[in-house]
């Protein structure tokens, strides 16, 4: 979908914008938002209220063609609850509900006039955010691997916004769709079936953002992940027939002396637990554990396609977990990159393996921050449920800053965190007799004892965790990748700015 800004003043007002379908909101209580009283010069909008053939209720809608007076084909009331109090919920319902309807329009074009700069606590950013993303999610289709493809719509393939015309709102439309198409791309690598998505894959996928954008991108193969002693890592490759893939994709976009952020994705293209071998139903999602990789593309592309003025550096460590004669075995004792030894209690618990040497690798760029995102634990699920990202750093002050900069993104997208404990309570869970530590603890606190593992690799640097298990994928009959967490990170990146 093509998307712009239109503006209206007293020359080009609402009432003569000529476009197949113009969304006006009305409300519970029988009141009229202000575009709609514009329109509503013959009383047909005020007389769809009082006859109750729509309620005002959020979500709700009804089409009116032709009505008096406007230039508009047709125009379409959409309900957004009470007027004295417009919630974040009932405009996004507002907006999904119009963006719908607009699905199915026989217009090619059309204005989207809700008053969603009426958000309690929200601004035009959010608002343009807010229409761009949910335009993208009713568009997004997950059919790439089926022989038929569903039919492609019909409906508005232009849409118009109707905020003010000014730098700052275009600045926010650019980067709006920056951030979709960077969720797009991370829904499909997620879709995609992990005979496809292979750690080949991403990395082939990195060299095409390296080519689209002018990244600099390098992947290390196994025999120099061998040099630099990234043991941890290939204890979990062992199993596969699959070579593993360490990628490094650079946007420098700041001052050359500029410190980068770096962004670290865990990107087990499938996970069957290894010898701790996972159980048979649901194993299918497994193809979602590389939501970390997908996430830190997806915000390459997103900061790419609007040129961000910042360093970023992404690192993604990408292999198959799988059992095998040659598969690592419980009890098993590696050396890890930076030399801490490893007692691999459980070969399912292989995401922070991975990780820990590729923290490890990003101290060579003396980072300003370090974000490490993966879907890491299933217990983050049962703290958390699939509301909020599990986010992880210690109480320090830089670390303070930097976990509130996390939160604050979320805050500004939706794509929201909670914050959880680490420390040497959970450190001591973690104790081996035969090694320097183990990777899992006895039962209790799995997420917590999880992100108390990879602190151990950060020492050098600002560092956060995000535990994405329960927010990167849904399940069930809307089962797919979400795009989470670009909008956070993205905004994150440009928050930096």
């Amino acid at each position: 979908m093509d998307f712009s800004i239109k503006a209206f003043d007293t020359k080009n007002t609402i009432v003569t914008a000529k476009t197949g379908c113009i969304a006006v909101a009305v409300y519970e209580n029988k009141k009229l938002s202000d575009a709609a009283k514009a329109l509503d010069g013959a009383g047909e909008i005020t007389a769809a209220l009082k006859s109750g053939d729509i309620s005002g209720k959020a979500g709700t809608t009804l089409l009116l063609r032709a009505v008096k007076g406007a230039a508009a084909e047709r125009v379409l009331l959409v309900g957004l609850g009470s007027a004295d109090a417009l919630s974040e919920k009932s405009a996004a319902s507002g907006v999904a509900a119009a963006l719908k309807v607009f699905a199915t329009l026989g217009a090619s074009d059309a204005i989207i006039a809700l008053p969603l700069t009426e958000v309690k606590d929200r601004d035009v950013n959010w608002a343009i955010r807010c229409v761009v993303q949910g335009a993208h999610e009713g568009a997004y289709r997950t059919d790439t691997q089926k022989s038929k493809k569903d039919p492609a719509p019909a409906g508005v393939k232009k849409l118009a916004l109707a905020v003010p015309n000014t730098a700052a709102t275009k600045l926010a439309l650019a980067q709006a769709i920056a951030i979709a198409n960077g969720m797009d791309l991370t829904k499909d690598l997620g879709n995609l079936s992990a005979n496809i998505c292979t750690p080949t894959y991403l990395a082939n996928t990195a060299k095409k953002l390296g080519k689209d954008y002018g990244f600099d991108v390098e992947i290390l193969d196994r025999k120099q992940l061998e040099a630099l002693k990234m043991n941890s890592f290939l204890s979990v490759t062992n199993g596969s027939e699959q070579p593993p893939k360490f990628i490094i994709i650079k946007h420098m976009g700041g001052k050359a002396k500029d410190a980068p952020v770096v962004l670290v994705g865990k990107g087990i293209t499938f996970d069957t637990g290894g010898i701790s071998l996972k159980a048979g139903p649901g194993m299918d999602e497994m193809k979602y554990d590389m939501g970390g990789a997908a996430s830190v593309l997806g915000t390459f592309r997103a900061i790419g396609e609007m040129n961000l003025k910042l360093n970023v550096i992404g690192v993604i460590a990408a292999c198959e977990n799988m059992p095998s004669g040659r598969a690592t075995k419980p009890g098993d004792i590696v050396s890890s990159m930076n030399g801490l030894t490893i007692e691999i209690l459980n070969t399912d618990a292989e995401g922070r393996l991975v990780l820990c040497d590729a923290l490890t690798y990003a101290e060579r760029f003396k980072p300003a921050a370090v974000v490490d995102i993966a879907t890491l634990t299933g217990a983050c699920i049962v703290a958390l449920g699939h509301h909020h990202s599990g986010l992880f750093t210690r109480d320090d002050a830089a670390h303070e800053k930097l976990a509130a900069e996390l939160q604050s993104a979320g805050q500004q997208t939706g794509d929201t965190t909670w914050r959880l404990p680490i420390g040497e309570l959970y450190n001591e869970q973690l104790k081996s007799n035969f090694a320097d530590l183990a990777n899992i603890g006895p039962p209790g606190g799995a997420s917590c004892t999880a992100a108390a593992f990879l602190e151990n690799f950060t020492r050098e640097y600002t560092w956060a965790h995000l535990d994405i298990a329960g927010t990167a994928w849904k399940s069930g009959g809307a089962k797919g990748s979400t795009g989470r967490p670009v909008p956070l990170l993205t905004s994150f990146l440009i928050n930096r700015v």
